[in-house]
């Protein structure tokens, strides 16, 4: 059965408006045959003009194309449990799921701190920096000079532009860790270049400059997961080009997909790689 062509549809929703139309005419204007009376137009040339208007979006008919989706069905019962051999385990496609989660995975994300792996927990408002398999309670904060308390200094975290935007003191941390990013990855490449070159005779030194360069950047595998409580801002330029400058990529998200992405990642490529630093998820910025 072919579906009607778009003249007959045409046909139809003008022959239901006429009809429609006339209806309502027939139905309010009706006037009884006693007290009418004529109309005598004496001048033609002061016939009031005609009050018909073309609308372009007529009334139009009721559905009568069928959905083309089918209804909800009655009961979600899919029958018996197959007992093939053949089934699916999906527990067996999780490929970590035997490794253990790291002692400083997030287990929780609270308003007013975290809850850890571990089994500490920081519950008065303090921040999370996770490096190094170890935690530590962050205060960015604190470093904002000039705030009259510790909410004005929180709001202060955000720039006049809405980027997230911290002083350089606060990463400290970070320059103390040692081998930096892609550091062992870079030497070890050297290593077996020069024990290359002792076996088959090449000459180190033939290595071009702009190669070395490349495989460095290549091989600074390390990131920092930032969690900007909860809500995503962009980083300022100053701050990412600092961390950058350690050797560290970063990423941005709100602090429970941050937490959720580092659990994962660290678990997969372990806490010596992967770095946190987390705000609380009730710290709602407002930029100035």
């Amino acid at each position: 059965m072919h579906s009607p062509s778009p003249q007959l549809l045409r046909v139809l929703r003008t022959s239901l408006v006429n009809t429609r139309c006339t209806s309502n005419l027939t139905r309010f204007c009706q006037i009884p045959l006693a007290t009418a009376t004529p109309c005598v137009v004496s001048n033609p040339s002061t016939e009031m003009p005609s009050t018909r208007r073309n609308y372009s979006s007529p009334i139009r008919p009721a559905r009568m194309i069928p959905r083309a989706h089918a209804h909800k069905p009655a009961s979600r019962d899919r029958g018996p449990e197959s007992k093939e051999d053949t089934q699916t385990n999906f527990d067996s496609l999780n490929v970590l799921g035997n490794i253990p989660a790291p002692s400083t995975a997030i287990d929780a994300c609270l308003d007013s701190g975290f809850h850890l792996n571990n089994g500490v927990k920081l519950t008065n408002g303090d921040g999370l920096l996770l490096v190094g398999g170890e935690a530590f309670a962050w205060r960015p904060w604190k470093a904002i000079e000039g705030a009259e308390s510790d909410l004005v200094a929180k709001d202060a975290m955000l720039n006049s532009k809405g980027q997230f935007e911290l002083d350089e003191s606060v990463w400290g941390l970070l320059n103390l860790v040692w081998p930096k990013p892609g550091m062992l990855v870079l030497l070890s490449f050297f290593f077996w270049y020069r024990i290359c070159a002792l076996v088959y005779g090449y000459n180190m030194f033939e290595l071009d400059r702009k190669i070395a360069l490349r495989f460095a950047n290549s091989f600074t595998t390390d990131m920092l997961i930032l969690g900007l409580g909860g809500s995503t801002f962009p980083l300022s330029p100053e701050t990412k080009r600092h961390i950058n400058s350690l050797g560290i990529r970063v990423d941005i998200l709100d602090t429970r997909n941050a937490a959720a992405q580092f659990n994962l990642l660290a678990t997969e490529r372990g806490v010596t790689e992967i770095a946190a630093a987390m705000i609380p998820i009730g710290w709602k910025a407002r930029p100035l």
